[in-house]
């Protein structure tokens, strides 16, 4: 009887973290919005729908019926904003990411108690979770260049919080 090599020697156990109610509200936002996106469906069929997931229970759901919602509702204006840092027509985006820019567009401009960096990181996440390979760079390009529009005030205190001090001058 032979053993492998590996056999007796203790793998790390990889550590997954939970989903926080907000993460799993994006995530089924996107779901929605593939839905729409995609299907057509409407609001109404929609949130029925995801309503019945076996996740439901798990979800903020004030969070998520603000996305879902809200992105429906001000899909041109969304649009408009994020197509001035698009390389595309907004028409020609795949369906997850477009759903991510809309969402991450509409947090940025609607939730301003929400930081920047943590809606661009869970846009990011996302498109990892749900899109093409390298799906969640160009999303993380066209959303920080929103923000830097939207957030102007956030971002600079952001970054001179972390630029070092430099010490006056004698």
């Amino acid at each position: 009887m032979s053993r492998s090599k590996d056999a007796g020697t203790a793998q790390p156990a990889v550590k997954k973290t939970a989903k926080s109610p907000r993460r799993r509200a994006r995530e089924l936002a996107l779901q929605g919005l593939y839905q729409w996106l995609v299907g057509g469906n409407d609001i109404a069929s929609i949130e029925a729908h995801l309503a019945d997931s076996d996740s439901f229970d798990k979800v903020d759901r004030e969070f998520f019926i603000e996305l879902l919602r809200g992105v429906m509702a001000q899909q041109e204006r969304l649009k408009e904003r994020l197509q001035a840092y698009l390389d595309r027509p907004f028409a020609e985006l795949s369906p997850i990411e477009a759903g991510v820019l809309l969402l991450g567009a509409y947090e940025l401009l609607d939730c301003p108690q929400t930081p920047y960096r943590v809606i661009i990181n869970e846009a990011i996440e996302l498109t990892k979770g749900f899109g093409g390979t390298d799906g969640h760079k160009y999303v993380n390009g066209v959303l920080d260049k929103l923000a830097v529009e939207i957030r102007p005030v956030e971002i600079k205190a952001r970054r001179a919080a972390r630029s070092p001090k430099t010490p006056p001058r004698n």
